[in-house]
């Protein structure tokens, strides 16, 4: 059995492992570049969420073990490509003839950076050796001169050694660091947003640019900061002629993950998360919306409320396959409703216009056993039943 079908099938065993024990599931579990565990490990981590690939990266820096520093690399450059670059994997051990880097992270905007991870920076390093690695790719027209940089990502102890070491050398400006720890952060952070401009200029702050001026990053926090906070969403007024003019903080209720769980189990599929709502999986072939709600009691009716942001539709366009579910009170009840069916009912909502932003209100109604999409004035609702995501024979999902 593969490392991903073992963590398709059994998730709390291997949550309980450490990654040197997981390692000797794979392949013949050593790590070595061309080789079948090398692969699977790969394809692993990119099944896993980002806690436990953090989690294997403190495993790595704190209880060293044989091959751990090439696990380390595997492991930073998922956490590359969970921030959203394209990453191409380096390899471990330096060969005649082969650029010795651990890896290349591209962004969609035609920036490169050469990405080396050092386990600690209490040896000193050689610039010029990773300063050769960027020359020759840049020769070979891997990556382009004017728009590529180095990025050393390290993990035990500081990095005073080594920004002391950058900061005296003529590669200043073409190289920044980070912790293992603070490129852990700025993934969970990215998770928690789901506005793409924000995203962008958080994958930005690891591009060397000159900060004598601060507005930039100041922005930064303040934009990603106000999309984390509580959202208040208005009321609609139902035909019946109430009209409240009440707002309501929209604080959703945390059974996300059990959502994700049963969706995976329908999809057969493992989703790992991309912004606060949105997952997808590994190959970027599905992306799922998973919004929830508690339930809401007024007037003798049963109602769910979400909201719908076209940061979110922009999200899932990416997507050759994408879906909008929608979690009513808990994991039990799911409408899933592809994404082509959803953006045809977006007319027909009501929506909330902000000074910089909006959104569309998605109101779902239960009646009995029925699930009805509510809609404007002067439109038919919308029948959702037929979205219900059905629980199988054995409730295998639970």
């Amino acid at each position: 059995m593969s490392l991903v079908d073992f963590w398709k099938s059994s998730p709390d065993q291997i949550r309980s492992k450490t990654i040197e024990q997981l390692l000797t599931f794979a392949g013949d579990g050593k790590l070595r570049d061309g080789n079948e565990t090398s692969a699977e490990f790969r394809q692993f981590l990119g099944h896993i969420p980002s806690d436990l690939l953090s989690t294997y990266a403190v495993q790595c820096l704190t209880s060293p073990f044989h091959d751990g520093g090439l696990a380390l690399q595997d492991i930073v450059n998922q956490a590359g490509r969970r921030l959203g670059f394209k990453v191409e994997d380096g390899r471990y051990r330096g060969t005649a003839g082969e650029v010795g880097f651990d890896g290349i992270w591209r962004t969609a905007e035609g920036d490169a950076i050469l990405a080396e991870v050092k386990t600690t920076d209490v040896y000193r390093q050689s610039l010029e050796t990773t300063a050769k690695y960027r020359r020759d790719l840049i020769k070979n027209g891997a990556i382009p001169e004017e728009s590529s940089s180095i990025l050393y990502v390290v993990g035990r102890s500081g990095t005073g050694e080594l920004e002391a070491q950058v900061r005296g050398s003529r590669h200043a400006w073409d190289i920044r660091l980070i912790s293992v720890d603070a490129l852990f952060r700025l993934v969970k952070i990215k998770e928690e947003l789901e506005d793409q401009n924000t995203i962008g200029r958080i994958r930005a702050i690891l591009v060397p640019q000159e900060f004598t001026r601060v507005d930039d990053i100041i922005d930064l926090v303040f934009n990603a900061t106000k999309e984390v906070q509580p959202e208040e969403i208005e009321e609609d007024e139902e035909d019946e002629g109430e009209r409240t003019g009440k707002k309501f903080t929209f604080v959703p209720v945390q059974f996300r993950d059990a959502c994700i769980t049963r969706l995976q189990s329908h999809l057969g599929e493992s989703l790992v998360k991309q912004t606060a709502a949105v997952y997808a999986t590994p190959n970027g072939d599905t992306g799922v919306l998973c919004a929830i709600s508690k339930e809401h009691h007024r007037s003798n009716r049963v109602g769910y409320w979400f909201a719908f942001h076209p940061s979110q539709q922009a999200i899932l366009h990416k997507y050759p396959k994408a879906w909008v579910a929608f979690g009513c009170g808990s994991e039990r009840t799911i409408i899933f409703v592809p994404l082509q069916d959803f953006l045809g009912w977006l007319p027909l909502l009501n929506r909330t216009d902000l000074e910089e932003r909006f959104y569309w209100h998605v109101q779902i109604a239960k009646e009995g056993e029925k699930f009805r999409l509510n809609t404007k004035r002067g439109h038919d609702d919308v029948d959702l039943t037929p979205y219900l995501l059905k629980s199988p024979p054995d409730g295998s999902w639970q």
